[in-house]
């Protein structure tokens, strides 16, 4: 799985006009599913979401986790980072997992992240969003787990 995660001061998530997942300062996470990902590695990438080092401590390094300081995470399903680029002006999706799989794995991430820590809020997965946000830093690092 592949989580694009940006450090934020507030994101939201808007279908139609209407919010549907908004966070203040914590972690948006772009999310998505590749062929042969699994539950372990959405279990994973969960893990290292919510304790990658990206939150500066006193002496300003980044050396505090989401949960460190108590930050909020928005998931955010996003099947084009699963993208092939390599070639060409048109990407490629022969390794993204099918919808139905993705689906099913974007949720159970999402079930996890809610069972497991607050404030977790999502983005819905097939819809069309509109995703704002703003970049703290910017930090943005791209994380990928497999089982």
């Amino acid at each position: 799985m592949i989580g694009l995660i940006q450090r934020v001061t507030h994101a939201e998530v808007r279908i139609d006009g209407e919010v549907v997942g908004a966070i203040p300062r914590g972690l948006l996470a772009l999310v998505a599913v590749r062929r042969d990902d699994t539950e372990a590695a959405a279990g994973r990438l969960l893990e290292r979401m919510l304790d990658y080092r990206v939150f500066p401590d006193a002496e300003g390094r980044m050396n505090l986790s989401t949960r460190e300081v108590g930050g909020g995470l928005l998931l955010v399903p996003q099947f084009t980072l699963a993208a092939d680029t390599k070639k060409g002006t048109r990407a490629g999706f022969s390794s993204a997992a099918e919808p139905a799989v993705a689906r099913r794995l974007f949720e159970y991430l999402l079930e996890q992240a809610r069972s497991s820590y607050a404030p977790v809020s999502a983005g819905v997965f097939g819809a069309n969003m509109q995703v704002s946000l703003i970049n703290d830093g910017p930090v943005t690092f791209w994380l990928e787990a497999t089982a």
